[in-house]
């Protein structure tokens, strides 16, 4: 996981972590739906919030959707806690996820499973899982990675200062890296216009591209475009960039744009306006607390998810 900082291009989607949902082929599951539950019973309160048998029925099928061996049950109602407490702690520092954000990886993961978002349901609803279920388990899973992000972000901030360069710059080992002055344009396209209007966009963007002379001109080009919106990313440095973006502006060169993409806002693409290499203290402070971010994250997501479950009020049932 990379840090966020406050200079990082925002506006940007991060791939989503589906844990062992990327080796599933949900495609290839067929699973008979399980007999209706007559009652549902509360089995576990966390922090005051109820889980229920319903709740762990669910879960318990999307384990069995995913093969996961073991007491399917038990395993459901450890995640379910977890889930739990991992909402509640992004709520109290006011992280949440828009229903228009669960949509679209939603449908980003029919797609990846080669599906229409109607066929995914059904399977879903079929399987004793439920989309609604399913998009609970997006939803938890999104927080907490925004929720992490922010946590990290926070502790590297106040560890900077303590950060003791002296031995790396004695050896000369200064890292460089590139720094990159952006500009995003946006050819905006509404949700529910998106089957009908994506190749048109697509081709709009397309033709402001071959237009494109410089970063400079791109807002005065824009103005007679319907919603087009040109936003500037300011100067990013490489360790930086988001990874659903940094190879396209790594391959791009100043003054050009990297290709069209579709993205959850429309169609995209970004003008790399200028490019040049840099070495210094601040550079250095960057590429070790982001190579220390993904060395450590794993373990930091652990530690902090156990301090949050001993301050926790678990009865269970």
């Amino acid at each position: 996981m990379i840090i966020n900082t406050p200079r990082q291009l925002s506006g940007f989607v991060g791939r989503i972590a589906f844990m062992a949902l990327a080796a599933l082929s949900i495609a290839a599951v067929t699973i008979a739906m399980p007999s209706t539950l007559s009652a549902s019973v509360i089995k576990v309160i966390v922090n005051g919030e109820p889980i229920t048998t319903y709740d762990i029925a669910r879960r318990a099928a999307f384990f069995k959707l995913r093969r996961v061996k073991g007491n399917r049950t038990k395993l459901a109602t450890e995640e379910l806690v977890d889930d739990a407490i991992k909402m509640q702690a992004a709520k109290r520092v006011n992280i949440s996820i828009g229903q228009k954000e669960i949509d679209a990886a939603y449908a980003r993961f029919a797609k990846s499973n080669r599906m229409p978002v109607n066929a995914l349901t059904q399977i879903l609803n079929r399987s004793g899982v439920t989309s609604r279920g399913f998009k609970k388990f997006i939803r938890a899973q999104m927080t907490w990675q925004r929720l992490m992000a922010a946590k990290l972000r926070a502790d590297n901030q106040q560890a900077s200062a303590r950060i003791n360069f002296t031995k790396l710059l004695r050896e000369g080992k200064k890292p460089s890296t590139t720094e990159y002055t952006l500009q995003q344009v946006i050819f905006v396209v509404p949700n529910a216009k998106r089957r009908s209007l994506m190749s048109k966009r697509r081709r709009e963007a397309n033709a402001f591209r071959n237009r494109f002379e410089n970063c400079a001109s791109t807002l005065q080009f824009a103005k007679g475009l319907r919603d087009v919106t040109v936003r500037s990313l300011g100067r990013v440095m490489q360790p930086q960039l988001p990874p659903d973006w940094k190879k396209f502006i790594e391959a791009t060169r100043e003054g050009k744009t990297t290709k069209v993409r579709d993205t959850q806002r429309g169609v995209e693409f970004i003008a790399v306006c200028k490019s040049k290499t840099i070495s210094d203290d601040s550079v250095a402070q960057i590429t070790f607390q982001i190579d220390q971010a993904k060395k450590g994250v794993t373990e930091a997501e652990k530690k902090y998810l156990q301090e949050l479950k001993d301050r926790a009020i678990i009865i269970r049932r």
